[in-house]
């Protein structure tokens, strides 16, 4: 499915969003060169995040359900960016194994859980980091 007017304002109207937070941005430690850091940072993760997610809409046979997820990733980091004064995305600490399966402890399906616990504002953290 082609994005739709309404969904490409949507992502714009997000990136404009990015790019004023970054303007406005100060460091919750309050000196210089941590705010000017945290502004270059934010700048940087929007262009490489929506750079990476550029073509996700342009694939005619993409759902519009992957838009939707990287819609709502970008909100969530906003908002817990916002909440927190951290622009960095929030880690989970989940203990090695620590994710009981149904059947046996393997480390195969370690992983699957882990990938499927992990919070919507890190889908693509890993990808590029």
């Amino acid at each position: 499915m082609w994005m739709t007017t309404a969904t490409r304002q949507e992502v714009l109207g997000l990136y404009r969003r990015i790019f004023r937070l970054a303007r406005k941005w100060q460091a919750a430690s309050g000196q210089m060169e941590d705010t000017i850091k945290e502004k270059q940072y934010i700048l940087n993760e929007a262009r490489t995040l929506f750079q990476k997610n550029k073509n996700v809409s342009v694939q005619p046979l993409t759902d519009t359900d992957q838009i939707k997820q990287c819609i709502d990733e970008c909100t969530a980091r906003i908002e817990i960016g916002l909440h927190y004064q951290i622009p960095y995305p929030r880690p989970i600490h989940l203990p090695p194994m620590g994710l009981t399966p149904l059947r046996g402890r393997g480390l195969r399906s370690q992983e699957k859980l882990r990938k499927l616990s992990k919070p919507v504002y890190l889908k693509s953290h890993d990808e590029i980091s």
